[in-house]
């Protein structure tokens, strides 16, 4: 059975970071679950991290930003790319934020092998929010009620609900049986906010300005940027909070994570102790 190490928490706090410390502790390599890093020339205001040089990492660059990419794109991404580090005798570690994407490889998704309906879609493109909801509430009133507020007014999430509500309901699709560890990071609120300043203030000051407008000017704008945190119109800032909270409202769901704060100073030689035992088949739970 393969060892997967996962490490999840919110925007800003320093997920990646540990990942590096840990897979130089565990003869690791990571693998990226970020659904905003997937993009190519998308780098400042997402936040790659590419470390030393001395620990790989993937799931960065795989697609243009004008380019399509889903949960199914992501999972035959990195279901191969897990084995393929196992086989060279290292640890996978898989790290990131995007809460759907850590699911689907550890749990599956029955919605993976629904294929887009680009006829249906095109028809629903006419229609507005409201409109999409109601849709949905009379195919599958259980998902209507069971989306947030930023679902409801985010149309393509709408559509793709449509989409699969309207599909004949498949099995869900088979994944590895992982010897899996969850590691989750969180902090008090008015820290993570300063945490999330920080890091904004900091992209800003990098050249995320010269980054957004060079997609513009190579066409990319319409696709991944009009609607990723950062790059599409509104406070960076808010919405970078906002998302932060949903994140932890997704995994704070998944009892199988183990949770640490990151204020207490000895939290890295913590997780590390925690790991080390698991890596070497103990009950890793009981600590």
């Amino acid at each position: 059975m393969f060892k997967l190490l996962v490490l999840c928490g919110p925007t800003a706090i320093g997920k990646t970071d540990l990942a590096f410390y840990l897979a130089k502790k565990l003869n690791g390599e990571l693998i990226s679950a970020d659904s905003r890093q997937v993009y190519k020339y998308m780098d400042i205001g997402t936040g790659k991290d590419w470390g030393d040089g001395i620990v790989k990492i993937w799931g960065y660059d795989l697609v243009r930003p004008d380019e399509p990419f889903s949960v199914k794109n992501y999972i035959d991404f990195a279901l191969p790319k897990i084995e393929e580090i196992q086989k060279r005798g290292k640890l996978p570690i898989l790290v990131g934020g995007t809460g759907l994407y850590i699911k689907a490889v550890l749990d599956g998704l029955e919605t993976l092998d629904i294929p887009p309906n680009y006829f249906l879609r095109k028809e629903l493109e006419k229609q507005s929010t409201t409109e999409l909801l109601k849709i949905l509430k009379e195919l599958n009133p259980q998902k209507a009620t069971s989306l947030n507020d930023s679902d409801r007014k985010n149309k393509r999430r709408l559509i793709r609900a449509i989409e699969i509500s309207n599909s004949p309901k498949p099995k869900i699709t088979t994944i590895k049986n992982f010897d899996f560890l969850m590691i989750g990071l969180n902090l008090k609120k008015e820290l993570l906010d300063q945490k999330i300043e920080q890091r904004v203030n900091q992209r800003l000051n990098a050249g995320f300005e010269k980054e957004r407008q060079f997609l513009k000017r190579k066409n990319f704008w319409a696709g991944a940027p009009s609607r990723t945190i950062g790059y599409k119109e509104g406070d960076w800032l808010t919405q970078e909070k906002q998302y932060a909270k949903r994140q932890l409202t997704w995994f704070k769901k998944d009892k199988r994570i183990i949770w640490f704060d990151v204020s207490s100073s000895n939290f890295k030689k913590n997780i590390e102790n925690l790991a080390q035992l698991w890596y070497k088949n103990k009950d890793a739970t009981k600590i």
